[in-house]
């Protein structure tokens, strides 16, 4: 299937006017949330009060919140993301530091999350009530019910601290070398990864199983059958692209839901992510760096959800991209 050019262009233009609104609300929240940046030089006695009053007019924190936006927005879209007042560094070079840490482990965990849920949930949905079924179903229960923050307690007792295998704490400065150094960083990956993986396999599990039950019943898959096509070419060509739609839509709305647990992740194995800058952020008051995070968790949102939209002209031609 060709994807036309103007879908994609329009689907664009649609996100452009959510992400302004996104970023309008997000500043006037933080704008009027209470605390300081500027709290512990204003109570500092050895700074005089004359230097913290600069530094307001210089960052321009006493002006009303429409004008200091514009000049955020203006300096945004310019490549200008501010200052962070706790680590004393540009924001967009802070975030980009941190960023491809936060996208490994959560793209991983993604990935590793899909690998579990397709097979187990399409299995079990040809064979549905069995003993395979019922195991799976009840796996994926306590699997979702349990929240990342004690998975990933559990998961550090024993692999940390009985079996000694896997360290709990992720480090970023790994003196190693060579395959040396990749071995360490995917040994300080496997258990954040699994955390978040297991979480989210278990919920798309019954997903996948309840899609692929409802496409199997469907008039078109007997007819397939009835023409003597193997059972495997059924499953594979018939059933299985058909029951992605629904999952494809499911993997789009948690996107949110996955990122907070991610920041949940990080603050856990000690993950240097974005997450866990934005909790140190959030505690400092350090208003430029919390503002930036949100808001480019928010263009990820975003983004996945136009690749969902676009895949589901892939998986289902009868979806009209015009």
């Amino acid at each position: 299937m060709t994807l036309p050019g103007t879908y994609v262009l329009r689907r664009l233009l649609i996100a452009l006017p959510s992400l302004l609104g996104i970023s309008i609300v997000l500043f006037t929240v933080l704008a009027l949330a209470p605390g300081d940046p500027f709290g512990d030089i204003v109570s500092n006695p050895n700074i005089p009060a004359d230097v913290a009053a600069n530094l307001r007019l210089k960052f321009g924190m006493d002006d009303p919140v429409a004008v200091r936006y514009l000049r955020w927005l203006t300096a945004m879209l310019q490549g200008d993301w501010g200052f962070s007042f706790a680590s004393r560094i540009d924001v967009d070079t802070l975030i980009m530091q941190r960023l491809w840490t936060t996208l490994l482990v959560i793209g991983s965990s993604q990935v590793l999350a899909l690998l579990i849920a397709l097979p187990v949930g399409i299995y079990a949905a040809t064979r549905p009530y069995s003993l395979f079924d019922q195991v799976a179903n009840t796996l994926t229960f306590i699997g979702f019910s349990l929240p990342t923050f004690f998975t990933g307690l559990l998961l550090i007792l024993v692999f940390s601290i009985q079996l000694d295998w896997l360290p709990f704490v992720y480090r970023s400065d790994i003196s190693a070398t060579g395959w040396r150094f990749f071995w360490e960083h995917f040994r300080q990956t496997i258990m954040p990864v699994s955390v978040l993986a297991l979480f989210q396999a278990a919920s798309w599990t019954r997903y996948v199983r309840s899609a692929a039950l409802d496409v199997i019943r469907l008039d078109y898959v007997t007819t397939a059958r009835s023409k003597g096509l193997k059972e495997r070419v059924v499953i594979m060509k018939h059933v299985v692209r058909n029951a992605l739609i629904p999952v494809v839509t499911l993997v789009a709305l948690q996107l949110p839901a996955i990122f907070g647990g991610a920041i949940v992740t990080e603050q856990i194995f000690r993950v240097p992510g974005i997450g866990s800058l934005l909790i140190s952020a959030i505690l400092a008051n350090d208003t430029p760096v919390i503002m930036a995070v949100t808001f480019v968790f928010s263009c990820l949102v975003i983004s996945f959800n136009l690749l969902a939209d676009i895949l589901y002209g892939w998986l289902d031609p009868r979806i009209s991209l015009r």
